[in-house]
């Protein structure tokens, strides 16, 4: 990816017609960033979560601004939820919540995707040339928060912009904690063997990056006892309907072993669809 210029950051302002709130729940609201403080407050929330509570190792620049920072964040839309009922320093609502959002035609006027990092999503882009893709990334709820409501708003702000945007596929990577495969060799043989995704929508690892999984599948999978240990994101990943890339790929700077988690619109399961609103407005504000 191209690096982009600092003053890009501090000049971000979304747009009026993506300014508004998403949705609402009692104290707690949905919205995009709209303006760089915004989308310094989401990545304030990304350190305390990665490098304050898991096992990442920051780079220079992060660990300088004690921000969890990267150059797509000036490129990306930033899904935020924020609690009215707890003013941070300066009096504005806290951040709780945060995901970040690339969509396709942004992505390809500036070097690309963060997914292509880890896996071989090209060929997978170039086999539905007409459809939009949407990347999600750098998912992350404070702890006291991390309840149904927060997840919910989040997955609503997500629903009601891939409404907006017209977007057909959503994908990205999605993380388990720790380095050791072996270690995670149930969930990751439960995937390979139980949500592997259809040959059209399949990626693997890029060469030299990826780690097999098919080999865990000989393991007794036990479905219950593995969707319980499943992480609460790829969970709900499964849930609504997602499927999987070949292969995994070990992030050492996150400390976390990756897959790609690939979701084609059409196939989210009926009833979430009616549960958030065809056009995302179970929490309209």
């Amino acid at each position: 990816m191209r690096a982009l210029p600092a003053r890009f950051l501090e000049s971000f302002a979304a747009s009026e017609t993506e300014a508004e709130t998403l949705g609402r729940s009692g104290t707690l609201e949905v919205r995009l960033a709209r303006s760089a403080a915004d989308v310094k407050r989401a990545q304030k929330l990304r350190w305390d979560v990665f490098y304050g509570e898991m096992a990442a190792r920051p780079d220079w620049r992060s660990r300088l601004l004690r921000r969890d920072v990267d150059g797509f964040d000036a490129i990306c839309d930033h899904l935020l939820v924020v609690d009215a009922a707890r003013p941070d320093e300066r009096g504005r609502p806290s951040v709780v919540g945060t995901y970040r959002l690339l969509r396709q035609e942004v992505a390809d006027r500036h070097g690309g995707f963060y997914t292509a990092s880890e896996f071989e999503i090209g060929p997978l882009i170039a086999r539905h040339p007409g459809l939009r893709f949407l990347e999600l990334g750098r998912s992350c709820v404070e702890k006291a928060y991390r309840d149904k409501r927060t997840v919910e708003l989040l997955w609503h702000g997500i629903w009601a912009y891939v409404r907006r945007h017209r977007i057909d596929v959503m994908f990205g990577c999605a993380s388990f904690e720790g380095t050791d495969p072996e270690a995670l060799a149930l969930p990751l043989g439960f995937i390979h063997a139980n949500a592997l995704a259809a040959e059209e929508w399949r990626a693997a690892a890029l060469p030299g990056r990826g780690v097999a999984i098919d080999r865990f599948t000989e393991a007794r999978h036990d479905a219950k006892a593995v969707m319980q240990a499943l992480p609460p994101l790829l969970k709900g990943y499964l849930r609504l309907g997602a499927r999987f890339g070949d292969g995994a790929v070990i992030d050492e700077r996150f400390g976390t072993v990756d897959v790609l988690v690939v979701l084609p619109v059409k196939d989210i399961h009926p009833k979430y669809v009616g549960y958030f609103g065809s056009e995302g407005d179970r929490y309209a504000a």
